[in-house]
């Protein structure tokens, strides 16, 4: 596999950032390119906001007034990305989590944090290779198994008690 470059940064201030997470969002990273064999090296941005920060940038790209709890900004379309002149690296995009909405979810599921900010990355990661989930249907149950063979590989399978919304 080639390098991959995962570019973190922490613009919220309400929650402080677990010890690992951003280790465990680069394995996520890592994980999806492998299972999808990208065969370039790849550069990612994660950007962690809170609930106001995610709210205004779901009003103001997808013109949705609400929280949510990732958001994806895939740079590429039908496998043609961007590169970085210096590294050489396909730029992939930007994934965008609110870590307060992160919290949320995990206490409702009933898992760890860990599991739910491992999750929402690889869901981000397989929207930014092309994936998408909004018309239901047989691509919604691929991306969903893509999701859970990643989670099971870096150690953080679903529990009993997670409830698909």
């Amino acid at each position: 596999m080639e390098k991959i470059k995962v570019i973190i940064s922490n613009r919220q201030k309400q929650v402080k950032i677990p010890t690992g997470v951003r280790m465990l969002i680069r394995r996520c990273c890592h994980a999806v390119l492998q299972l999808e064999q990208f065969p370039d090296p790849a550069e990612i941005s994660v950007s962690f906001v809170d609930n106001e920060q995610i709210r205004e940038m779901n009003r103001q790209y997808r013109d949705k007034d609400a929280v949510t709890d990732v958001l994806s900004f895939p740079m590429g379309e039908d496998g043609h990305y961007d590169v970085n002149h210096e590294s050489g690296a396909k730029i992939l995009g930007d994934i965008v989590l609110s870590v307060p909405r992160a919290m949320e979810q995990a206490k409702l599921y009933g898992h760890s944090l860990e599991r739910e900010i491992g999750y929402l990355t690889a869901h981000s990661m397989l929207h930014l290779l092309g994936y998408d989930h909004e018309n239901g249907g047989l691509e919604r149950v691929r991306m969903r198994e893509k999701e859970e063979l990643v989670m099971s590989q870096l150690g953080l399978p679903a529990s009993s008690s997670y409830i698909d919304a």
